[in-house]
């Protein structure tokens, strides 16, 4: 079984992250998609509703596709998160033989020199990048040259899908609705919950 690691702050998830998920499914030929919201939002003037509420409505944005599916391993762990540290639970979680699939945005992978132990990301999970126009794999292969297992990169693109966390939550503060932006039910959570209502900067 091939499953797919994708990690975010998801404040909230919306239809690009789920676009991103299904195109990894189809072009990496994985069984299934797990989405990992960080514990901790990375800025703190940034509303955020806690890890357990962002992880609710990454379950709520996931439950009517069997491919996709949510992992609690962030936000059960306290202090900031590392990847080398998520993609270890999550082996230690599964049976031998499962592959691992980190997908990351094409800035992601080319700072990954910079993460924590980045020869331990590449040892414990493939990589499939997401294709940026103004960074393609030569400019991401070159950044990372000479790092082991780089070199097994496989990159996949998506349709563009001009939305982001940011501009969901703005839209709700000015009270605009996000229908369409975010699965139905995560309008709904984010509704009920009354979330976002207050003005925030950017991501």
């Amino acid at each position: 079984m091939r499953l797919g690691i994708l990690g975010g702050v998801f404040n909230p998830p919306h239809l690009g992250h789920l676009v991103c998920a299904q195109e990894a499914c189809a072009r990496l030929e994985l069984d299934r998609v797990i989405l990992v919201p960080v514990g901790e939002a990375p800025h703190r003037e940034v509303e955020d509703p806690g890890g357990k509420t962002r992880l609710e409505l990454c379950q709520a944005a996931t439950t009517d596709d069997d491919r996709l599916d949510c992992s609690r391993v962030e936000i059960d762990r306290p202090g900031p998160s590392y990847t080398v540290d998520t993609l270890h639970a999550l082996r230690d979680e599964r049976p031998d033989g499962e592959e691992l699939v980190l997908i990351l945005g094409a800035d992601q992978a080319a700072e990954l020199r910079s993460w924590r132990d980045p020869e331990g990301v590449l040892g414990l999970a493939e990589m499939a990048v997401v294709e940026r126009a103004d960074l393609g794999p030569e400019a991401v292969r070159a950044r990372l040259d000479g790092l082991p297992g780089a070199e097994r990169l496989e990159f996949f693109s998506m349709p563009r899908i001009d939305v982001s966390s940011t501009l969901v939550r703005r839209r709700v503060a000015d009270g605009l609705p996000v229908r369409y932006l975010v699965p139905d039910a995560v309008c709904d959570l984010i509704s009920e919950r009354g979330l976002y209502r207050v003005k925030v900067g950017t991501e």
